[in-house]
């Protein structure tokens, strides 16, 4: 099969690899139709999040079930689902105390950075990491659902409500997602960007709802979640007091500066959520059945033109924005 794997200069090689088979009795093995490019993938081939070299990388993953090991049973050749690419093993203490997301036998499992992903024709899972795709949902609104479950993980963090006046930072299409979720559960949202592509992307997105898009931050938030993940200071500025700030982006380079005495007297809260507990997982498969997530995403693209794909993401000397959430289709795209 055809597969993009990670070089040691973090660039993309197409190459090719061993089409997988099912190993254990547990094991499935499915078609890989799309698969999106997380801001997590971006910031690896940035340096911003470390990776192993070799890997097969990606992980926002939705396909067609081609085999199944013996012991599968809620799953069948031909069967649509979604990739719950946080894996657990559910028997360290985290995992028994009901954290998986904080589960300690994590290194070797993280699907697309250091065990192989989703950016390949065929890939094999075990069966508890599948969901279903629900009667009548569309490839393209069922490839964000993992992206929606990261978003229900910090927002349940910062026990958002109907009372909350949110602030996003970062109108990518995970900020996108974050203003979408708060705004179904009642908050007042406001999404903040400076690039002017994403920011006219947004309004278009949001047009004729109570989400406004703004370039400046103005205005205190009793929530703020910063979805780039180098915007502490500003968050933390943004913030009413006895708000909460949430670090929801990756970045591995990023530092910030924190006065500890501001954070007393104004009643602080940071808030850093970590992976999603996969238990969340189906309350974001449940939830996508009324948000049109499809609409965040704007381009398809082949295996063999991840370059574009890319570009069109700001990586490559000279690009700039030019595409919300980009899916990669191995089987082949327009």
């Amino acid at each position: 099969m055809k597969a993009l794997v990670l070089g040691s200069d973090r660039t993309l090689e197409l190459v090719e690899r061993p089409r997988p088979a099912c190993a254990a009795p547990d094991d499935v093995v499915l078609r890989v139709v799309q698969v999106g490019i997380c801001g997590t993938d971006r910031g690896v081939l940035l340096g911003k999040f470390p990776a192993e070299p070799g890997v097969v990388m990606g992980h926002e993953a939705v396909g067609e079930v081609v085999e199944t090991g013996r012991g599968v049973t809620t799953l069948k050749p031909g069967d649509r689902v979604i990739i719950n690419p946080t894996l657990y093993c559910g028997l360290c203490d985290p995992c028994r105390d009901g954290v998986l997301n904080f589960c300690e036998n994590k290194a070797g499992n993280e699907i697309g950075i250091d065990r192989d992903g989703a950016f390949a024709e065929f890939m094999r899972l075990e069966e508890r990491f599948l969901h279903l795709i629900p009667d009548g949902m569309s490839y393209d609104r069922a490839v964000l659902v993992e992206p929606l479950a990261c978003v229900l993980n910090n927002l349940q963090a910062a026990a958002v409500t109907a009372d909350d006046r949110v602030a996003v930072l970062g109108a990518g299409p995970i900020g996108t997602v974050t203003a979408l979720a708060a705004s179904h559960f009642g908050a007042s949202v406001r999404l903040l960007e400076k690039d002017p592509f994403r920011r006219d992307a947004a309004i278009a997105f949001f047009e004729g709802t109570a989400v406004t898009i703004e370039e400046l931050a103005s205005g205190e938030a009793d929530v703020v979640v910063d979805t780039v993940g180098s915007l502490l200071e500003q968050a933390c500025a943004l913030a009413a007091p006895r708000g909460r700030v949430v670090v929801m982006g990756f970045d591995e380079r990023a530092t910030a500066e924190v006065r500890p005495l501001e954070l007393l007297q104004r009643g602080l809260r940071i808030i850093g959520a970590g992976d999603y507990n996969s238990q969340v997982f189906g309350r974001a498969v449940r939830m996508a059945r009324h948000l049109p997530l499809e609409r965040i995403v704007s381009h398809h693209f082949g295996l063999d033109r991840v370059d574009a794909a890319l570009r069109a993401l700001g990586v490559g000397e000279g690009a700039a924005y030019a595409g919300m959430k980009i899916v990669i289709e191995p089987g082949g795209a327009a």
